[in-house]
């Protein structure tokens, strides 16, 4: 038979283990944080090393959007669309824009992101 103290110590040491495990964990996650942070300030640097800042625009400029649906047929047929007109300057290198000849195409105004835009040929500004 157990005693009355046998119990105690093993309620002593099983408090002693949980206490522990517990430290151990906290530790483990902080140096995980650590290097979860690390890794990502990292790879953050390598993104941002060959990266290009995206053109801006002003209103009123000529500016040719990429097209971005594919199918059958479109192989030889320009990859930019336009010419454009810039309408409004939205946040985040979000424009506006506006067709300037609407017998070609069908969308007359839209939206797009620097990065889907070129400037027109000829619109040296």
């Amino acid at each position: 038979m157990r005693n009355k103290e046998d119990i105690e110590i093993l309620e002593l040491l099983k408090d002693e283990t949980i206490s522990q495990y517990d430290e151990n964990r906290e530790n483990t996650r902080l140096q995980a944080k650590e290097q979860i942070l690390k890794i990502q300030d990292e790879n953050r640097k390598h993104f941002n090393k060959h990266r290009k800042e995206s053109s801006i625009y002003a209103e009123g400029d000529l500016v040719a959007i990429k097209r971005t649906q594919f199918g059958p047929g479109l192989k030889f047929k320009p990859k930019f669309l336009g010419p454009y007109k810039v309408i409004k300057c939205k946040r985040n290198d979000r424009y506006d824009i506006e067709k300037v000849d609407s017998s070609i195409e069908r969308s007359m105004k839209t939206s797009s992101s620097a990065d889907q835009m070129q400037r027109w040929p000829g619109n040296d500004n």
